[in-house]
């Protein structure tokens, strides 16, 4: 029959009459994962499958065509064949196993199903399908109990009363009591009290609602190792019979220490970034780290840190140098805490000297060692006793049992030693401690060695900064100066305010202050240049609208010169868009004359204490280009005070430049105090907290030169006039007392005079100042700059100049609204003059300049 190669006398239904099995109520043939076969009516294979390959490992062109007969692991049984062909073209198919025979004559055990008959190209076929048989096993009862028994999970069966009915092995480890010394007893009996009581209180609440509490975790201890605590996570569930009656308590525990451990090292190590580091402050940030850990992790902490931070890259022989005592560089205690005030169990005080290392260890402990971890402290012992006596006096009066050492590294830098100690608390330091101390330290370290770095860098650059502000102001007779310079909080760097007085050629002063962009020392540096270029413009005698026009193009070559990326390189800070703001004072006219480059404006009090900002035009930032300054004249009675300032002392929190200025004008104008005591005054006043931004204030207060101090003539353009101007001086000067100086003067007179009506046109003016030297000024209309040269040995002329600049301290030449004027400076004899009065014409004043 068609079938009867398919099916083995083991699998198929018994032979003769008999019923048949049932089709599979598993529902249609599966096609996509079995093998299958399409068998003729007379058995013989007419269609084969990639599955039927893969199964039986015979390909579609070695089958097709051959009696599906050859595939069977025995004989066939016809009977049982015939019975099943019925069946099939009944069109209920069959389902059965049978045992058949793989290409390399492995026997394989298929579950089969035959369709209902149907027609291919004439000829009756049956689709037969099938998959290898997979084996099924049943739990008898040794299997449970070994899978009960050898379980990692702890387990136990609990009665009503909740005593102990049955319990697996890995209970009886996690406890350390004996299973039969468990057995009806109560949780309470055999476990510390402490544990006990909430185990028990679960237990019945599960029995009293039915509902099963899953993952409750709690620390304690056990008998098997009671000087370790761990972490356990416990499931109840009740146990009922078939009438639904609760009739005990299932209970399951495993150990999560490990998984506790972990947690508690992530939420305290996160703790710690919150708490550590908030300041770049090196001992701030050591005693942080001492409060964070106690009492949470220890219950005395110490924080020692080096001297001087070491690399990790040193030889290993001892440390030489001075302060090294026995190979150990010498700490500093930065920081401390206790659970006891004041901290008694400490041997040195914050800022002291230490050089504890735990023993056995040595110095090799801060540059290679792990962290140490001492679970048992003995102070009786040699190495406590007799190198560290006054310690182990201290353990022993407040009672230190344990202690962990953790050296603080970070960034290839030995940086100190953390020691950790316990006293109060029972438990001692055990192995899973030393992780979670490894890990604060290392975090704390990073900060140190971050607030070192920045401690270092803004030392540097406050140094800096103090070397390029001026270190005495000299206003001359001209003004009375003061300043004050604040520099910004130290978590926000050094900043680039600066100001100067710079001294100028007929008795003037120039007061300039700016404002560089950004902070560190790179704001320093740029500082400093803008200084000197300011010194350097200003020697020129320009004007301060002009002045800053020429500041304003070097701004610009050299923000160009900056390499890309530069900005970034030097910690955000450029010499583009800085401020600055310049003014010159003339105590002959008093007119004071200023610019400003994107700064605030100057407030002025008259001496009678009326406050003002002058309307002074503002110009854009320098650096900025393409844009012109101008400059404004504000005449000052004497006696006024003129305030220079930069925008931080102005800002305030919040941020409101007008009522800065209403505040900055209501502190400046108190009366009674010295100009110093005043100039700290205000600035206490307006800014009594840290800024992030530094300030910086300069005051002056304005002086009108004597009218007996200064004298003018109009010069003939007559060379025989230059005789009687000497003697107009040589008069002047000894009514001055300036007889010692009559000689350089005249000759001085002479030679700039004639130059002046030589090469020049008129008017020419002769102009003498006394202050703190004397000051011969001429004045002429002519736009030409005389050069000094060196005359040759041959040459009739050409001296003049050269014989000015040995005569005087200092001579240059400075433009006029109309013209030049050259002056000459003499430093006056030791004895003051005795003030008298002018002779000869009265005092006109020249084109100011």
């Amino acid at each position: 029959m068609v079938v009867r190669c398919m099916a083995s006398a083991d699998e198929g239904p018994p032979a003769g009459p008999g019923p048949l099995p049932s089709a599979d109520p598993r529902g249609p043939v599966r096609l996509s994962d079995d093998a299958v076969a399409v068998i003729a009516g007379d058995g013989t294979v007419i269609g084969w499958t990639r599955g039927a390959e893969a199964l039986l490992g015979y390909t579609a062109a070695e089958m097709v065509g051959r009696s599906a007969a050859l595939l069977l692991a025995g004989a066939p049984d016809t009977r049982r064949a015939a019975a099943i062909a019925a069946r099939s073209r009944d069109g209920s198919g069959w389902s059965g196993q049978i045992a058949l025979l793989g290409r390399d004559d492995r026997r394989i055990d298929v579950d089969v199903r035959v369709s209902a008959s149907f027609l291919v190209a004439g000829r009756e076929g049956f689709l037969v399908s099938g998959r290898e048989r997979t084996p099924r096993w049943t739990v008898d009862g040794s299997v449970l109990e070994g899978f009960l028994t050898r379980s990692p999970v702890g387990m136990a069966v609990m009665d009503p009363e909740l005593r102990y009915i049955w319990l697996n092995d890995t209970l009886e480890r996690f406890g350390g009591v004996p299973r039969e010394q468990r057995l009806g007893r109560r949780p309470s009996d055999v476990l510390p009290g402490l544990l006990a009581a909430p185990i028990e209180r679960l237990m019945r609440q599960v029995l009293a609602t039915g509902v099963p509490v899953t993952d409750y975790e709690y620390l304690g201890w056990s008998w098997a190792d009671p000087n370790r605590r761990r972490a356990y996570s416990s499931s109840f569930f009740p146990l009922a019979d078939a009438e639904e009656n609760r009739i005990g308590i299932g209970y399951m525990v495993l150990d999560v220490t490990d998984r506790w451990n972990a947690r508690r090292l992530l939420a305290l190590v996160n703790e710690a970034g919150a708490s550590i580091g908030s300041t770049l402050d090196v001992q701030r940030t050591a005693q942080e780290l001492a409060d964070f850990v106690v009492p949470r992790f220890a219950d005395f902490v110490f924080v020692d840190l080096l001297e001087t931070p070491l690399g990790r890259n040193r030889p290993d022989a001892p440390l030489p140098g001075p302060g090294t005592q026995g190979g150990r560089p010498p700490m500093r205690r930065m920081g401390m805490s206790s659970v006891r005030e004041g901290c008694p169990e400490a041997v040195a005080r914050v800022g002291e000297r230490v050089e504890f290392v735990p023993p056995p260890h040595d110095v090799h402990l801060l540059f290679d060692g792990d962290p140490v971890l001492l679970p048992m402290l003995d102070p009786d012992s040699h190495a406590w006793a007799v190198e560290h006596p006054a310690r182990a006096a201290r353990i022993r009066e407040f009672g230190l049992h344990s202690l962990i050492s953790v050296p603080m590294r970070a960034r290839d830098t030995v940086l100190g030693l953390t020691t950790f100690m316990r006293s109060q608390n029972p438990v001692p330091f055990d192995e899973d401690d030393v992780a979670p101390a490894r890990e604060l330290v290392a975090r704390a370290a990073v900060c140190v060695d971050n607030a070192r770095r920045y401690t270092r860098e803004h030392t540097a650059a406050l140094v800096l900064q103090e070397s390029l502000l001026p270190h005495t102001l000299r206003g001359g007779t001209a003004l009375d100066v003061a300043s004050s310079y604040l520099p910004a909080d130290a978590k926000d760097g050094v900043g680039g305010d600066w100001f100067d007085v710079i001294p100028l050629s007929g008795a003037r002063v120039g007061l300039v202050i700016g404002d560089v962009v950004g902070h560190g020392i790179s704001a320093a540096a740029t500082m400093g240049r803008l200084r000197t270029a300011v010194q350097t413009l200003a020697d020129m005698d320009l004007a301060p609208d002009e002045l800053l026009a020429r500041l304003d193009d070097l701004v610009t070559r050299l923000s160009e010169e900056e390499p890309a990326g530069g900005k970034a390189d030097r910690g955000g800070t450029t010499v583009l868009g800085a401020t600055c703001l310049y003014a010159v004072y003339d105590p002959a006219t008093r007119c004071c004359t200023m610019a400003r480059a994107g700064h605030p404006p100057p407030v002025i009090v008259t001496p009678q204490g009326a406050v003002s900002f002058p309307d002074l035009p503002l110009g854009p930032p320098l650096g900025v280009g393409g844009l012109p300054f101008e400059s404004l004249d504000v005449e000052l009675p004497e006696g006024s005070l003129l305030g220079l300032y930069t925008d931080g002392l102005i800002e305030g929190p919040e941020k409101d430049i007008e009522q800065g200025k209403v505040r900055l004008g209501r502190a400046i104008s108190r009366d009674g105090l010295p100009l110093d005591e005043l100039c700290e005054a205000v600035v206490k006043e307006l800014l009594p907290v840290p800024q992030p931004d530094d300030i910086a204030l300069l005051l002056a207060r304005t002086h009108a030169l004597r009218p007996d101090r200064l004298v003018s003539w109009e010069v003939p353009l007559d060379p025989a006039a230059v005789g009687a101007t000497r003697d107009k001086v040589a008069r002047q000067l000894e009514a001055w007392g300036l007889d010692e100086l009559t000689m350089t003067t005249e000759l001085i007179v002479s030679e700039l005079v004639t130059n002046a009506i030589r090469y020049a046109s008129g008017p020419v003016r002769l102009r003498l100042l006394l202050q703190s030297v004397l000051t011969c000024e001429v004045s002429d209309a002519s736009s030409t700059t005389p050069r000094l040269r060196h005359a040759r040995t041959t040459d009739e002329g050409g001296r003049g100049l050269f014989l000015v600049a040995q005569l005087a301290r200092r001579w240059g030449t400075r433009y006029a609204h109309r013209g030049k004027i050259i002056w000459a400076e003499q430093g006056l004899p030791s004895s003051p003059p005795a003030p008298v009065s002018s002779v000869g014409s009265p005092p006109v004043s020249p084109p100011s300049g």
